[in-house]
């Protein structure tokens, strides 16, 4: 698997590479065959207090799984955010491996994994009135995966966001699944036009 991991503003050690390196191969090794890639990214905590730590892993072609966690050591906001990749990966084992045997590989064919590009707008002058609308800042392309409802759920769920469109198998339409504030999961299905 390809690990890479780097520093936004903190410098990374050849310690906390290996580190990182051991222990997401590890963790790939336990779940999976073979993984793709994982990328790991340091930056400065709240108010340069502190470290964060993102891991995205990307362990079959159209799976992104994705954690984040903050501690007061690089190596501690480390371990939370594996931690947290590892439990999501105990708790879909079963049915990430039965996707794997199936369709999942038709998700992705193109190979564009998650977030294939921004387009970044001017930020507004200091003196210029507020809009009404919230101005947009990027422009996120994705691809729209092919899966059952709860499927879409899982993919959410791996992917820490809080919503995901998605083309439902069973009716072929566009549907989103999202995490309302109150912890549970929404589905919003769109009304078939009456002939």
């Amino acid at each position: 698997m390809d690990i890479r991991v780097s520093g936004h503003q903190v410098e990374t050690g050849d310690a906390l590479k290996t580190l990182v390196t051991e222990r997401l191969q590890g963790v790939a090794d336990k779940y999976f065959s073979r993984a793709i890639s994982s990328q790991v990214t340091f930056g400065k905590g709240p108010h340069d207090n502190g470290f964060t730590c993102d891991i995205v892993m990307h362990v079959m072609q159209g799976l992104v799984l994705k954690a984040a966690n903050k501690g007061m050591e690089a190596n501690g906001a480390f371990d939370g955010a594996a931690d947290r990749i590892d439990k999501q990966l105990r708790r879909y084992t079963r049915r990430l491996k039965d996707r794997q045997t199936g369709a999942i590989t038709a998700l992705a064919e193109n190979g564009a994994y998650d977030n294939a590009g921004y387009t970044l707008f001017e930020e507004p002058a200091e003196e210029e009135e507020p809009a009404e609308a919230p101005l947009i800042i990027a422009e996120t392309r994705v691809d729209v995966p092919e899966a059952t409802v709860s499927d879409a759920v899982m993919m959410l769920d791996l992917r820490h966001t809080n919503a995901l469109l998605f083309r439902n198998t069973a009716t072929g339409a566009h549907n989103m699944v999202y995490r309302r504030g109150d912890g549970t999961i929404g589905w919003v299905e769109p009304n078939r036009a009456q002939a």
